[in-house]
This record gives structure tokens, sequence and C-alpha cells, in this order.
């Protein structure tokens, strides 16, 4: 009875330091639902890029044998309607992701008794927000010398950076799933010209498989 009394006890007292330590509120099904959004949004940009008439492509610069085009070509790409909309849907799914994982997060915080906006939670957003930052401004910098085919790989590998480094102030399979987006953003600089497909691969299917699994594991 006494040894019943201790495990559970010592049950209580690692599920109090837990909380203290990591943001585990994170909603798997909020995963789900971004990578839904991600696979959506990839099918548009497959319509809006390969559509007939469609006259650029993301691997407009790897066709042409140099990374880097001419400036005038590449102000008329930037400016074209196809990247317009390839950033109209981009936003849109970022957008959708970010909205939908706040309420269902919030919610399940709630739930739990943990505040959403603590200590812990402002590390782990410090942790995101960091390789996030960089690594979107290094494109930026990236895009601007015409170098489209950047986009893919430095999206998965920053990102992938990111999750890897909020892991110490979440779930640990958090890390998993920045390892595979890693992985996917070496394939993808491997393989120019799949960058689309390592995209809905890396945040459309492995957002949904991890999202299942941290739902049948943390949320039920």
């Amino acid at each position: 009875m006494e040894e019943s009394k201790i495990h559970a006890d010592l049950a209580s007292i690692r599920s109090m330091m837990e909380r203290s330590s990591r943001f585990i509120s994170l909603s798997g099904l909020s995963g789900v639902m971004a990578g839904i959004y991600a696979l959506m949004g990839a099918a548009l940009a497959y319509k809006i890029i390969y559509i007939p008439g469609a006259k650029y492509s993301l691997n407009l610069a790897a066709k042409g044998g140099n990374p880097f085009l001419q400036m005038e070509l590449w102000e008329e790409v930037l400016f074209s309607p196809t990247i317009i909309q390839l950033v109209v849907v981009a936003f849109a799914v970022l957008f959708a992701s970010i909205v939908t994982g706040y309420a269902l997060t919030r919610r399940k915080a709630k739930k739990q008794g943990q505040a959403l906006w603590g200590t812990t939670s402002k590390a782990l957003l410090f942790q995101m927000a960091t390789p996030l930052i960089t690594g979107g401004l290094l494109i930026l910098l990236l895009l601007s010398r015409g170098y489209l085919g950047i986009v893919s790989p430095a999206c998965l590998a920053f990102y992938g950076l990111a999750l890897v480094g909020a892991s110490a102030y979440t779930y640990t399979d958090v890390r998993y799933l920045g390892i595979c987006e890693i992985a996917l953003a070496l394939m993808a600089a491997a393989f120019p010209g799949y960058g689309l497909m390592f995209w809905a691969v890396g945040f459309g299917v492995l957002h949904i498989v991890y999202g299942t699994l941290m739902h049948l594991k943390y949320d039920r």
C-alpha cells in the first residue's frame, strides 16, 4: 500500500515538474489541420504553376542552367501574376494554420489548467522564432538575387531547425518531426525541380501523421 502511494506521489511530482518546465498544451489536431491546409495550398500552387499558359515556374532558374537570373528577367518573374498568386496562397496557408493552432492550443491549455502565455511558452516561441525569422530573411535575400530554387529546401531546413530547438520546451516528439523536415530539406536540395513535392510532403503529409500520433498519445 505504501509502495503504491510512493509511486503515485512520484508520478504526481513528475507531472508537476513537466508542466512547469515544458509547454504541453500543443494540440495534435492543430498539426493535422496545418497539414491539410498545406496540401490544399500545394494543390493550388501546382495548378497555378502548371496550368496551360503559365509563363513561369518555380524551377525557372534551374532550367536556365544558371540559378542567378539577369535582373531584368528576375524583376519580370517577381512581379508576374504567377508569383503573386503563389505568395497569396502561401500566406493564406500560414494564416489559417496559425489561427487554427492558436484556437485549438488555447482550448487544450484551458482544459489542462496551463497558462497559454507564460515563461515556458515564451521560451518556446523564442526558440521557434529565431531560426524561422533568420531563414525567412535569408530566403528573401537570395530571392532578390533570383535564386528561386532555394525556397523549398530553405523553408524545410529552417522549420526543422526551429522544431528541434523548440522540442526542449515541449513534447520530445517534436524533435523527430524536426529531424524529418531537415532530411526532406536536404533531399529537396539534392533533387531540384521537385521542390513543391517535397514541400507538400514536409508541411502536409508529415504534419498530418505527426498531428494524428500526438492527438492519440496526448490529447485523449
